[in-house]
This record gives structure tokens, sequence and C-alpha cells, in this order.
């Protein structure tokens, strides 16, 4: 097979998508502002055209995490004009998330929008959405314990999976046949956030207490109704107790 891009390279998923398709004997340019051999920015598209070329499949990790997605949809739009021009592309593969189309959040919102942005491209697609990472609970927690005590949204159930998870499979479609929308992918537990605060706080040796807050507005609403989980798709295995207990080692 020919190359593999992977954009987000560096980052959580990227990184670890990257690691997996090098290690199945793939050719893989990882796309960042910073590279060596391909530095690409994709808020105005600058290097994309080099960095494309010859390319048979991109795997679109990134995503402006800092900025809660803002510019994803203007950074999609770039790489989909390149991969028209390169016209060897016939594939890409995107991650995204469970519920982007039910939960009124302004990330979710844009993620979706980045979808329909690549399903009108006349490109060949792969999306994948999955329910949040065992990583970003931990952040979530991990913010809320720099007070005294940790503030945790009340009655929100969580299913995280193991990012190592999703780039096995991320990996395992980045062949150059599309296959359209694949299967989500859930962790193995549905538990309440509070309730998985707990474990990590107490994973990692804090004895924070944990305070469930109850919130308002459409957004808590729809995670309260579980808008973001995938219960018919809980393939996923490990769970957030052994990741926890990973942290804490």
């Amino acid at each position: 097979m020919g190359t593999i891009v992977v954009t987000g390279g560096t980052g959580t998923l990227g990184s670890l998508v990257t690691e997996r398709l090098r290690a199945a004997g793939h050719e893989v340019r990882v796309l960042s502002r910073h590279a060596t051999d391909h530095p690409v920015d994709l808020r105005d598209g600058t290097g994309l055209d080099a960095a494309l070329a010859g390319a048979e499949v991109i795997v679109h990790c990134a995503s402006n995490t800092r900025g809660a997605g803002k510019g994803d949809d203007v950074a999609a739009g770039h790489l989909i004009e390149a991969a028209r021009r390169a016209g060897t592309v016939g594939n890409i593969v995107y991650i995204s998330i469970v519920g982007v189309d039910v939960v009124p959040l302004g990330y979710y919102r844009r993620k979706l929008r980045v979808e329909r942005l690549l399903e009108a491209s006349g490109l060949g697609l792969t999306v994948l959405r999955t329910t949040q990472f065992h990583d970003l609970v931990a952040q979530v927690v991990d913010t809320a314990a720099k007070l005294p005590v940790a503030l945790i949204p009340k009655g929100v159930p969580v299913q995280p999976i193991a990012v190592g998870e999703v780039a096995d499979r991320m990996a395992e479609l980045a062949v150059p046949t599309p296959s359209g929308r694949v299967p989500d992918m859930g962790g193995p537990q549905i538990r309440s956030l509070p309730d998985l605060a707990r474990v990590h706080l107490r994973a990692t040796g804090r004895s924070r207490r944990v305070l469930p807050l109850p919130l308002a507005g459409k957004t808590y609403a729809a995670f309260r109704r579980g808008g973001h989980l995938a219960p018919t798709h809980a393939v996923g295995h490990e769970t957030f107790d052994q990741f926890a207990s990973r942290q804490g080692q």
C-alpha cells in the first residue's frame, strides 16, 4: 500500500495510530506545523500539497482542542481541497465522537460539521465515532481537583474507552478502500462521572471530596440523557478502574 498521512500525528490518538501503522510496515507521514519533513499548517493549508503528494490514505486526527474545535471545519476544507489536487487519496479516515448529532455542545457541533464536509466532498470516507477516552475523564477530574472540593457534574453517565483500542481500530481502517460510517466504539462500562472521579482520585493518592453539582442548560440535559453513550457498542476491553490503576503506579 502507498503512503498514509496522519494529521495530528503527535497527539494522544494520532501518535498511537502512527506507531501502529509503522509497526505494520507502512510508510507514514506525520503532519504538524513543526515537522522537519512535512511542515503543514491546517489553518491556512500551507504545506499540504507537498505533504499529500502520492498519498493514498489520510487519517485525520487533528483537532484544535485548545480552542474547543474552533477552526476544525476550516482545516477540513483545506485538507479536502489538497486531497482533490493530489488525485491519489482514496480514503480519509476521520475520528469523531458519539453524540455529535445529539449533544448541542459547540465542540460536538464542529465535529459534526467536519463529518458533513467530508461526506459532501466526493472523496472516499471512513468515519469512526467513539465515546470519551479514559484520558479525557482523567483530565476533567484533575482540573476539578485543583480546588479543595472537586465539583463534578451530577447525574452524567460516561462510557470511557482506552485510546489505544481506538488507535488499533483506526489503523485497521487506514486502507485505500473507504468504509463509510462504521459502527461506533464504546467503552466496556457505563458509570457516573462522580463515581469515576472518586476512582481516579483514589488511584492517584488524592483525598479530595467529590461534590456532584447539578448544572443547567440543554447541553447538560443531553449529557444526562446519555446522548453521548453507545450502550449497544460496548466493545472496549480496558475499564476505567484498570486505566486509573496504571496512572497511580
